[in-house]
């Protein structure tokens, strides 16, 4: 299990770059890849008003190779995934790794506990149930993720 987490902006022309130098690391054989990512619900194209969805949710994308049943329903044509997960998807797809990508449209701009709530259920999937037998921990550690990543403001109201 190898955890990778991007805490800063990957510019486009190194995307590739990056995925080459961490796959370049990894055993081919065997390995599953799965990536979390969030972005504002109003990147969400639908037809429908996105005053009726029920923020934070979840939306799925999968190489052909993953075999997996997902948790959420896919996500609907005219999104699209970009920046450093469509990279990693693309490398994936390219390779033969079965990926599978989960996209939490939130409706707040920092990651939250509701946010990382609506990730719960990837915690049930085939791959990651097995690593998530002491959700307690994971719980714990998103938690210290979520409070080291917000940014300290000597602003009081």
């Amino acid at each position: 299990v190898m955890l990778c987490l991007c805490k800063s902006h990957v510019a486009e022309d190194q995307q590739f770059q990056w995925c080459e130098k961490v796959f370049g690391c990894l055993q081919k054989s065997g390995l599953k890849v799965t990536v979390l990512s969030t972005c504002p619900v109003t990147d969400y194209k639908t037809t429908e008003s996105t005053h009726n969805l029920p923020v934070p949710f979840l939306k799925v994308v999968t190489t052909k190779q993953y075999k997996d049943s997902a948790p959420c329903s896919p996500l609907e044509q005219p999104n699209i995934v970009d920046g450093l997960p469509a990279a990693v998807m693309a490398h994936c797809q390219v390779w033969g790794v079965p990926a599978v990508f989960y996209q939490c449209f939130t409706d707040v701009t920092r990651l939250d506990s509701l946010t990382i709530e609506a990730f719960r259920p990837v915690l049930s999937c085939q791959s990651i149930s097995r690593l998530a037998t002491k959700t307690e921990k994971i719980e714990e550690t998103l938690k210290k993720t979520v409070t080291t990543s917000q940014v300290q403001s000597n602003l009081y109201i």
